[in-house]
């Protein structure tokens, strides 16, 4: 599944892929006229008509000894999609051990065990509060939609273009952060000097044990 969806992705297969992403696009964008229930009738009923048609079309060719009586899906039908049982309990624990972090990083952030994560979060929240009164969630899945899946294509394409970008960001940041730390420097006081003619504090030095003895014996 993982390796499928990097290939519809990276638009390995194009017609796969146009097709899968167009799909993606009218059915979010028919959601802002239409109930998600309405657009999934609406979907099924297209592809339905469509192999109904095809499926009736290979029955006349039977009927008319035109064909051998191949179903024009039998490819899709012999697919195994199931689970096998160790396929089954991979795929539970994966999602339980996904959903015990999700829950222990929530409590983790909610009850401020690190201020530095909980501050992070609280302005995450700010964040995603300003997005949402700006812009509805539907928007944002189909600008996310877009993203994804034009990213890659685009990367595919302009790849030696961006990796110079890349480069010149980060030597312009790291200019900048010399600059700050070389300020920092000349900002930072120097250590204060003692006044003019005021005696150094010198070390007395520490008697040694015979010394101790001789002025005992005295």
């Amino acid at each position: 599944m993982a390796t499928k969806l990097v290939d519809l992705v990276y638009w390995r297969k194009m017609r796969k892929t146009g097709v899968v992403f167009t799909g993606l696009v009218i059915s979010l964008a028919s959601m802002f006229q239409l109930s998600a229930i309405t657009v999934l009738s609406h979907i099924c009923l297209g592809v339905m008509s469509v192999t109904f048609i095809l499926r009736l079309y290979y029955k006349l060719l039977e009927l008319l000894r035109w064909n051998s009586g191949v179903h024009p899906f039998q490819s899709y039908l012999d697919h195994d999609s199931s689970l096998t049982d160790k396929e089954t309990v991979m795929v539970v624990e994966e999602v339980v051990l996904l959903i015990a972090f999700a829950w222990t990083e929530i409590k983790r952030l909610i009850f401020i065990e690190s201020m530095i994560d909980s501050i992070k979060f609280v302005v995450l929240l700010y964040l995603l509060s300003y997005v949402g009164v700006q812009t509805s969630g539907l928007t944002l899945v189909i600008t996310a939609v877009i993203v994804i899946f034009s990213l890659p294509l685009l990367y595919k394409k302009q790849q030696m273009r961006i990796r110079r970008m890349v480069r010149a960001i980060k030597a312009f940041v790291k200019r900048i952060k010399n600059m700050c730390f070389s300020l920092c420097e000349a900002v930072r006081p120097s250590p204060a000097a003692p006044p003019a003619g005021a005696p150094t504090p010198t070390s007395t030095p520490t008697p040694t044990p015979a010394a101790k003895q001789k002025a005992k014996s005295k």
